[in-house]
Order: structure tokens, then C-alpha cells, then sequence
């Protein structure tokens, strides 16, 4: 296959990436060689590929220091107020590229580069990807703080710097294996500790009562040590900060109480309190209740919160003295936006700053307390749903268990005001689970402690309203938003697709990327001859790029004039994999029994990550694998279907794999993906959606308009009917025949021949107990598919249809969204300008 046009001649063309004067590229030049000269040590004078990377990333951050320290002194000057988002996940993926698009500066590096002998994309694959995150969730964060810094938001990202992201996926013999994600290894080049502001965080210990009120003493210590990483706007100077936490024992840890020959055994146990950001828990919309994991939210909420007030106590720029004591002015000042519930022990632990350190009247606190805090529902799966263990809590957080008890008492109180003589509301509403074991319900903690809370698709929001959080929103309806989740057009088209880019800007201008609503124009050359051919061509360029990618990776042969039919997101049973393998088996089916029809080609990409302890989730991953064994092998089928696994799917992946996307499929059961943001990539790329009406798919068939989108299968009603009714998959097996050869080859091991019995758990969950009702959207599957076919043999209408739903994609950016929560929860208000560039000043 001859090399697609990936290289620098090309790259140059592209107007978006920036200009590149003579005076520019030569500079550049001069502070790589400096860099370059000071990375190197005295006794090496050869440069590694990764020397070239590490003088590139610090040459491209002095290009954001200036801007960054600006930033700062302006939000000092102007003092206004400040979003705290605190996650626990930020998927960040890469930052040398989307920092220098940015910028503008990225034909002037990629020249510069080239005039060194240097090629800059193998550069850029030096990095490693910053993977604190298990998928949306993460992904979501990191969308939100680019579109703050863009649209000139005092926003600061709050979480914690886990030594281990995501684990590395390695298929082996079909199956899963994890492999550490030691992504520090050779350093972080974009990250700055921040000794200077490192916090001290308590843990164990006991009240007591004193004339002052209660203190919370004989607590362990553990040190939270800050490292900021800039994260810059899209050209308009601004550049914000994400703020991630590492832990540190202090310099005394154990060694208060060491006996001689304990103070090896001392030093070596710090490490126990070093561990709370050693990992992150790899789980996706699956609630663990470790005690690690609760000495990691409680960590990065205790640091977080201390870093909030410090900040709002001082204005002055690069001043430490305390100018504002007044709290009940914090709700003017500051917005803290919990991701989840993750991080919702922000509330008690504002309430015993508030309480017991600042020593405010509880009435007085709570109302501040309230006014601050928002909280954002990412799932409805009840195993999602965080319940901590009270015993837990009262071992490690005895203070914070006696706030959580108060405010539970005066919140039931409320609720009995409200609806005197209902008690089973009362027990439904409480924060405290009672039964077996006695729980803290997080989200009814967090809903409680909020002035806002939203769902993040309009579907989810109502879903909310109407089940999960129906009495809340009875009592408080006002409280209850909906916040429909976006991307950033910046990395997710302008870095990982210029070429589609370059055709939209060279038609509509480049303003749509601070302004994903301007993408409509295109509707007005949805029937011209020229641009439909544009649109197809860099949608083969990517393609072929692609292709040429996974040959190398996967030693499988593409036909790249096949349908790229791609499913990329955690390996989950709601997400319904097993249907898209269905499909996968019935379609080979189909071709062996009428080898001589005019099938259309498919390659058919499924990627993902399971949890390490989640089983079902490993043998759907085995399953997809075995079936790419037996059909890639057919002779019979040839190129007209393959079946490739995407392994390690992570950010970077997706940047590479998502423009070569021609479907895109988004099948969730109703009612169970909140919203996704995938589809929306996906949809911005210029793949058409096989989809459920489930999450952010409803909206975005809404916008497109539901005749250029392909949707099947039950909406939420059809499957509360179901529910109601009992779902029973052994009819279907019945009376779909198809079906019910795909399922027998999966039990009778034709796609496992050396072990035949390997997938009848999977056959049995699906017969016997599928939460998630595979079997009864097949048939509808099957049929839409079908209709995909008939359109992808027929490229202009196919890619007229792809113009209209990129022309759809505007409510889509993440600016949008968060200009949204700016206005409708945080009381902010967005801003175009920018601020002068430093060499301005």
C-alpha cells in the first residue's frame, strides 16, 4: 500500500495550524538547541529521539509561561469568582500537540523541525499520554478545562497525580492481560511542583468535646504536595491551571514512636502513606468500597479545599496576607463543581472548616456551604452508585461521620415538615442506609450539600427526576438542571483531523472553532459537487492512514475501500458489545451462505478496556477476538469482513482512530449510558451513528435530523414495559433463526474449537439473565444495519449525509456546555476577548 500523504510538505498547507514567519521558526530553532544543549548530560553527545522530544516540550512551555504567570496576576488583579472542578480522574491523553495548536505555533515547529533534520510526528510520539482516567467521566474533565481556559474562566482542575494511570491492555492469546502505566518513568515535562503550597491532611484519630467546640485530635498526617500543569485557551492568551495532588509522609512519619532498629522499618513504611496516589482504580460505572479509595477522595477534597480558602482569603497578587475573613462572601467568590460523587466529601469537610476551624454558626455555614457546591450525576447503573460503609467512615473520619450524622437529622427534619406522617419517604430520602450493614448514600449527600444538580444528556436528566432522585426533585424541583455534555472542537478536530478542518475553514472561515454553532453554514453546500468530494477525500486519506497504522500494528490486512465500522469505549455488558458481535457472526453467516452476492465490505473495529476484576467484561473482550480468528482466517470471506481488536484503546488511539470512522456505533440499552461523548467525536469526524435513543444519541439525531441518523431498537418506555412484563430472551432464540445460530455457534465452540465449553457463561447470561436485553433489540439491529449497507454503496448520498450531521455538531463543543454551567450554576460569565500576549506588555 503506497504511504499516504502523512508528511511535512503537506502539513504546511494547512492554515489552521498557525502561520510560520522566517523570524518565528528561527528563534524556535535557537531555544530548541538550548534546550536540547542543557537535556543533555556531560559524558552523552549523542541525542535519543527522547532528548529531541524533552528540548521540543520545554521550548513549546516557555511559549506558555509567560502567558501563564499573566493569567494568574490577572484573576489577582480583577479578583473574580473562581470554579473549583474536582475530579478524580482527568484523562488528559497528550499535551505537546494540542498546547501548540493553541498556541498557533504549530507549522512554526513543525517547520522549524524539518530544518533540523527532525521529523515532528515522531516526536509527538514520544509522549507518553497522561491516562488519570478510566473513560468519559475523565475525558469529560479534561474537554471542560480547555473550554474554560477558552472561553477566559477563572477554572482550576482539582485532582490527584496518580503515579499509575489506566493500565497498559495487552492481548495475549486472545485475552486481557494489565500491565502497569508507569507514565512518570522519564519525567513530565509539563507538570511544576509546588512545594510552597503543600497542605497537611488528617486521617483516624477522635473528637472530643472542648469550650471551643469539638476538635478532631490524635489524627495520622499525611502531606499533599501540589503539581500544576498549565492548561492553555485557544488562542487568547489565556492559560488556567490543573492542580493535581501526590501524597508525602512527613518527615517524622512513624518515627515519633521508634524503638532502636525500628527506624529502618519506619522509613520504609512511609511508603503506606505515599500509596493514597500511587494507582488509579481502573473501574468504569462500578462502585468498589475500598478504604484506599476513600483515602483518595477524602485526600484531594481535604487538600483542595484548603488551597480554595487560602485563595480566597488572600486577593493580592503573590501576597500571603490574609485581607478577607468575611465567609459568607465565599458563595460569591467560589463555585466547586463535584464530577460524580467521588469527590461529594467536599461538603462535610466544608461544613468542619466552616464549623469547627472558622468557627461559624451551623446554619450560617451550611447556607454558604450550599450556595457553593454543585454536583453533576454521570450514571444511574445502581453498582455505580458510591454507599460507604459507616464503620468505615468512623474509623477513618470520625469528625466527618458525627457532620454527616447532623446533617442527615436536620435534612429528615425537613423532609417531615414537608410530608408529615411518610416514613418510607423518610427512609428512602435519608443519607444513611440502614439494614445489614448501615451506609452513607453519596449521592443523596450530594444532592442535599448542592444548590444544583444535573444530569449530563436531556434523557439522563429525566431519568433522574423521574426514578433515581424522584423525591429530591418532589421537594426541591428547582435544584434539578440538565447539562448536556460536549467536546472540545480543538483536540478533537483541529489537532486529530486538520485535514477536515482545512476543508470546513476554507468554506465557512476558521471562527467556527470558538464557535461550533457557525458548523450550520455547511449545510449550505450539503449538494456541492466540490465539497462532497472534499469531504471524501480526507475522510479516505484518513483511511488509508489508518489502515497503513494498523498493518503495522496488527500484521492484518485492511481493505481500505471497506466500511470502517468502529466501536470504541469501555468493555461493558450496557454498552452491549455482545450485540455488535451478533451482528458481526450473522453478517460472516450471511456471506457463507451466498459467497457469490454483492456483500459490502466491512472492517469491523471493536476497542476497549475491561476492569481487571470484571469478568464478564474480560470474556466479551476473548470473545470478540476468537471470532476475528475464525473470520480473518476464512478464505471464503476474504476482505469483505474482518474483525480487528483496537488494543490499549486510550486518547491517543482514539485521535487516530476516530477520522478514519465511517459508523460509528453507539447501542447502549435505553435509559443506561448517561450520555456519551465518543458518538460525539465520532459525529464531528464525519461518521454517520448506529445508535439506541439513549444518552446524548437522542440530541444528536434531534440536530442532525433523525433522517440522516440510524436508529433502532426500544426507547426507555419499550424497555420499562419490558421490565414490567419480564423479558424473555429464550423467545427470541425461538423465533429468529439467525439469532439462534449465532448463539449455538458461540455455545457449540465454533468459534472456540480447542475449547468448546469457553463462552457458555457468556451464552448463559444471555439467555437466562441480560440485564441489559441484547436479544430483544437484534432483530431491529439487524435490519438498521442492513440499510447502513444499502447507503455506503452509494458514496455521495452516504457522504451528503455526513455533511449534515457534522453541520449538526454545534451544540456539541464543550463550550457550550460550559457556558452553560458558567451562567445556569456558577453565577460567571464567559468571555471572547483575550488577553495581550506577553510580548504586548
Amino acid at each position: 500500500m503506497s504511504k499516504p500523504l502523512s508528511d511535512h510538505d503537506r502539513r504546511k498547507q494547512i492554515s489552521v495550524r498557525g502561520l510560520a514567519g522566517t523570524e518565528n521558526i528561527s528563534a524556535l530553532k535557537t531555544d530548541f538547541n538550548r534546550h536540547l544543549h542543557f537535556t543533555l548530560v556531560k559524558d552523552r553527545n549523542v541525542a535519543t529521539r527522547r532528548d529531541y522530544y524533552f528540548a521540543l516540550a520545554h521550548t513549546v512551555r516557555e511559549h506558555l509561561i509567560g502567558r501563564w504567570i499573566r493569567t494568574q496576576q490577572h484573576y489577582y488583579e480583577k479578583d473574580p469568582k473562581r470554579l473549583y472542578y474536582i475530579s478524580l480522574e482527568f484523562y488528559m491523553g497528550r499535551t505537546l500537540q494540542n498546547t501548540m495548536v493553541n498556541l498557533a505555533l504549530e507549522n512554526t515547529c513543525d517547520e522549524a523541525m524539518y530544518q533540523l533534520g527532525l521529523d515532528m510526528e515522531e516526536l509527538e510520539d514520544m509522549e507518553e499520554d497522561a491516562g488519570l482516567g478510566n473513560g468519559g467521566l475523565g475525558r469529560l474533565a479534561a474537554c471542560f478545562l480547555d473550554s474554560m481556559a477558552s472561553l477566559g474562566l477563572a477554572g482550576y482542575g482539582y485532582g490527584i497525580r496518580y503515579e499509575f494511570g489506566i493500565f497498559n491492555q495487552k492481548i495475549v492469546n486472545g485475552w486481557q492481560v494489565e500491565e502497569a502505566d508507569d507514565w512518570l518513568r522519564f519525567g513530565n515535562p509539563w507538570e511544576k511542583a509546588r512545594p510552597e503550597y503543600m497542605r497537611p491532611v488528617q486521617f483516624y484519630g477522635r473528637t472530643e468535646q472542648t469550650p471551643d467546640g469539638v476538635k478532631w485530635v490524635d489524627t495520622q498526617t499525611v502531606l499533599a504536595l501540589p503539581y500544576d500543569t498549565p492548561v492553555p485557551g485557544y488562542r487568547n492568551n489565556y492559560v488556567n491551571t490543573m492542580r493535581l495532588w501526590s501524597a508525602k509522609a512527613p518527615c517524622d512519619f512513624n518515627l515519633k514512636d521508634f524503638n532502636v532498629g525500628g527506624y529502618i522499618q519506619a522509613v520504609l513504611d512511609r511508603n503506606l502513606a505515599e500509596n493514597i496516589s500511587r494507582v488509579l482504580y481502573p473501574n468504569d460505572n462500578f462502585f468498589e468500597g475500598k478504604e484506599l479509595r476513600l483515602k483518595q477522595e477524602y485526600f484531594v477534597v481535604s487538600a483542595t479545599l484548603q488551597d480554595i480558602i487560602r485563595r480566597f482569603k488572600v486577593s493580592k497578587f503573590g501576597s500571603r496576607e490574609i485581607v478577607r475573613t468575611d465567609f459568607s462572601k465565599l458563595p460569591d467568590k467560589v463555585a466547586i463543581q463535584l464530577n460524580d460523587t467521588h469527590p461529594a466529601m467536599a461538603i462535610p469537610e466544608l461544613m468542619r472548616v466552616l464549623v469547627d476551624e472558622e468557627q461559624l454558626e451551623w446554619d450560617m455555614a451550611w447556607d454558604i456551604c450550599v450556595r457553593t457546591c454543585a454536583y453533576t450525576n454521570h450514571t444511574v447503573l445502581p453498582e455505580a452508585l458510591e454507599r460507604w460503609p459507616v464503620d468505615l467512615f468512623a474509623q477513618l473520619l470520625p469528625r466527618h461521620l458525627e457532620i454527616v450524622y447532623e446533617i442527615n437529622r436536620r435534612h429528615l427534619e425537613r423532609v417531615a415538615k414537608m410530608f408529615p406522617g411518610d416514613h418510607d419517604r423518610l427512609r428512602r430520602m435519608s443519607l444513611i442506609e440502614e439494614g445489614g450493614q448501615k451506609r452513607i448514600n453519596m449521592a443523596h449527600m450530594s444532592i442535599v450539600g448542592s444548590h444544583a444538580v444535573n444530569g449530563v444528556a436531556r434523557i439522563h436528566s429525566d431519568i433522574l427526576k423521574a426514578t433515581l432522585f424522584k423525591d429530591f426533585y418532589e421537594m426541591e424541583p428547582t435544584k434539578f438542571q440538565n447539562k448536556t455534555n460536549g467536546i472540545t472542537p480543538r483536540r478533537w478536530l483541529v489537532m486529530c483531523n486538520p485535514g477536515l478542518a482545512e476543508v470546513i475553514a476554507e468554506r465557512i472561515g476558521e471562527e467556527f472553532i470558538r464557535d461550533l454553532d457557525q458548523l450550520q453554514g455547511l449545510r449550505n453546500f450539503v449538494n456541492d459537487e466540490a465539497f462532497i468530494r472534499d469531504i471524501a477525500k480526507v475522510k479516505q486519506e484518513n483511511k488509508l492512514k489508518f489502515a497503513v497504522h494498523l498493518e503495522e500494528h496488527y500484521k492484518v490486512k485492511i481493505n481500505p475501500n471497506s466500511m470502517f465500522d468502529i466501536q470504541v469505549k469501555r468493555i461493558h455488558e450496557y454498552k452491549r458489545q455482545l450485540l455488535n458481535c451478533l451482528h458481526i457472526i450473522t453478517y460472516y453467516n450471511r456471506i457463507k451462505k451466498e459467497p457469490n452476492k454483492q456483500w459490502t465490505p466491512r472492517t469491523v473495529m471493536i476497542g476497549g478496556k475491561a476492569a481487571p476484576g470484571y469478568h464478564t467484561a474480560k470474556m466479551i473482550i476473548r470473545l470478540i477476538t476468537a471470532i476475528g480468528e475464525v473470520v480473518n482466517n476464512d478464505p471464503v470471506v476474504g476482505d469483505r469482513l474482518k474483525v480487528i481488536f483496537l488494543e490499549n484503546y486510550r486518547v491517543t488511539l482514539a485521535e487516530r482512530a476516530i477520522p478514519a470512522a465511517d459508523l460509528s456505533q453507539q447501542i447502549s440499552t435505553a435509559g443506561t449510558e448517561a450520555s456519551g461523548t465518543g458518538n460525539m467525536k465520532f459525529m464531528l469526524n464525519g461518521a454517520l451513528t448506529i445508535g439506541t435513543m439513549d444518552g446524548a444519541n437522542v440530541e444528536m439525531a434531534e440536530e442532525a435530523g433523525e433522517e440522516n441518523f440510524f436508529i433502532f431498537g426500544m426507547r426507555v418506555d419499550d424497555v420499562d414495559a419490558m421490565e414490567k412484563k419480564g423479558y424473555n430472551a429464550l423467545e427470541y432464540y425461538n423465533r429468529l433463526p439467525e439469532l439462534k445460530q449465532a448463539i449455538d455457534q458461540i455455545a457449540g465452540g465454533f468459534f472456540s474449537p480447542k475449547q468448546h465449553d469457553l463462552f457458555k457463561e457468556i451464552v448463559n447470561m444471555l439467555m437466562n439473565h441480560d440485564r441489559f436485553k441484547v436479544f430483544a433489540d437484534f432483530e431491529d439491529y439487524m435490519k438498521c444495519q442492513e440499510k447502513v449497507n444499502a447507503l455506503y454503496k452509494n458514496p455521495k448520498e452516504w457522504t451528503k449525509m455526513v455533511i449534515q450531521n457534522i453541520a449538526g455538531c454545534g451544540k456539541f463543543s464543550s463550550d457550550r456546555t460550559i457556558t452553560q454551567y458558567a451562567r445556569e450554576i456558577w453565577g460567571m460569565e464567559p468571555t471572547m476577548e483575550s488577553l495581550p500576549a506577553p510580548d504586548d506588555l
